[in-house]
């Protein structure tokens, strides 16, 4: 079955041809790590886990590879304001190299509790700096570089085709657009490639370069690190919706202006989560974290499946009430998995079985339609024709993509007074007393508490009508 994907460039839905045979070289931006990741940042993270899990259950062998930002991402994306790793340094008086990696850890941990599977290559910008200079020597000897005052500027007029990807209107981005002019443009659309000047003297993360002791510009980062793991030419690049006007149009500028040639076949990027719901917002401090909804009850999963919920490249309302909703839902749907396997049926299979996993997997194929992907979904999970061991089978098939890990479900926790009843009855089911073992599972199944008996003690899983 053909995969399709909406490419940024084209403004097109395109069938995916991989430049190798069997093989997508997939390269998605990673953090800035000076601060814990908000949920809008995860919803990136876990769209780009669906994307990969698409393409490996489509047959191919995945190369994914994430940057970490830990040096060189000011505080606008255009060039101006302190580095964020900076700023993080003095706000929590810890070196930057400490502040990077607390973080970076933080990110991965979220990632882990959301089931997003980690990059193949995980790869740092300070780690790179020596081929950062390299890159930057080759775009000053090709004539798209510039130096003044020993900062390195990209020259924007020496590759027509810079506006495509963004659809930019270049003559409406003189000086005064962007947050605050830089004299030592030519042009300013240019951007920066390497800075040996800049506002802050005293910042702490500087390496020699031939233009001076400095440090990169964000935007050679992806570009350098791109390249030096996949290639010459990538099959997808990703990111949040807010990298086309910059980042991204910057990425794709220096890096086929070096090369020469198309650097990326497929731009896709995922839209934004827009906040809603004041007292959330309030109550987590403006800043909603993964560990914050953790606080507020709910779990890692929930916000996995509210993600699914609508597609990657339309925009996303997040409020506590659409939060519980998706909740809801997951818990259900976890209930019946467990209903499943306690309580397994043989039911009546048909035909249908092999089209619901047709439909499910054609919507997933066509631009990761998660939410086309989920209504087949709960259409199988309800069907009564169904056996709960195909129901099962096909949700585990469903799995691959979904990430909810399903194998994994297991019986919930019941109250104190749920246990002792369970106890009991358990006790006077080994004694012989039908009656009483009888009432206390009528009991249990008004609280909606479903018992079954193994041969090593009760098992039970909620009930939910829903």
């Amino acid at each position: 079955m053909p995969v399709y994907f909406f490419n940024t460039l084209s403004r097109t839905k395109e069938e995916l041809h991989p430049i190798e045979n069997g093989k997508v070289r997939l390269y998605t931006c990673g953090p800035t790590v000076y601060n814990y990741a908000h949920i809008g940042n995860l919803r990136t993270y876990v769209f780009e886990d669906v994307l990969r899990r698409t393409l490996e259950v489509a047959g191919y062998d995945v190369r994914h590879v994430m940057n970490v930002t830990d040096v060189g991402h000011l505080e606008s994306d255009a060039d101006v304001g302190e580095d964020k790793m900076m700023l993080a340094s003095r706000r929590e008086s810890r070196s930057p190299w400490e502040i990077a990696r607390y973080y970076e850890d933080a990110f991965f941990r979220d990632c882990a509790a959301l089931g997003i599977k980690p990059p193949g290559i995980r790869s740092r910008a300070t780690e790179h700096i020596d081929e950062i200079i390299a890159f930057i020597v080759e775009l000053e000897k090709r004539g798209h570089a510039y130096v003044v005052d020993g900062n390195v500027y990209f020259d924007v007029a020496t590759y027509p085709p810079y506006a495509e990807l963004a659809h930019l209107v270049l003559d409406q981005e003189g000086e005064g657009a962007r947050v605050e002019a830089d004299p030592r443009k030519r042009n300013q659309v240019d951007f920066v490639l390497w800075f040996s000047h800049s506002k802050y003297p005293n910042q702490i993360m500087k390496w020699d370069s031939p233009w001076g002791v400095g440090f990169p510009g964000w935007h050679i980062e992806c570009s350098v690190m791109g390249s030096k793991y996949l290639g010459d030419r990538i099959d997808i690049h990703c990111g949040g919706i807010d990298h086309i006007p910059v980042h991204h149009t910057n990425e794709r500028a220096q890096s086929e202006a070096r090369l020469g040639h198309r650097w990326v076949n497929i731009w896709m990027r995922g839209e934004f989560l827009n906040l809603d719901g004041a007292k959330m917002a309030k109550s987590l401090g403006g800043f909603v974290t993964l560990s914050g909804l953790v606080e507020q009850g709910f779990e890692p999963m929930h916000y996995r499946y509210f993600c699914l919920g609508a597609r990657y490249r339309h925009p996303l309302r997040f409020s506590s009430q659409a939060l519980s909703g998706a909740r809801s839902a997951f818990e259900s749907l976890k209930n019946r998995v467990i209903g499943w396997k306690l309580f397994p049926d043989k039911g009546r299979s048909d035909a249908r079985v092999e089209s619901y996993r047709e439909r499910f997997w054609a919507a997933v194929f066509d631009d990761l339609d998660t939410p086309g992907a989920l209504a087949v979904m709960w259409e199988m999970v309800k069907d009564p024709d169904l056996s709960s061991r195909v129901r099962l089978d096909l949700m585990t098939d469903f799995d691959r993509l979904l990430g909810f890990n399903v194998d994994a479900f297991h019986r919930p926790t019941v109250s104190a007074d749920h246990a002792r009843l369970i106890a009991t009855r358990e006790d006077a089911r080994k004694s012989g007393d039908w009656a009483t073992a009888d009432a206390i599972r009528a009991r249990l199944r008004e609280a909606g508490i479903q018992i079954k008996d193994t041969p090593e003690g009760p098992d039970w899983y909620v009930v939910r009508d829903d």
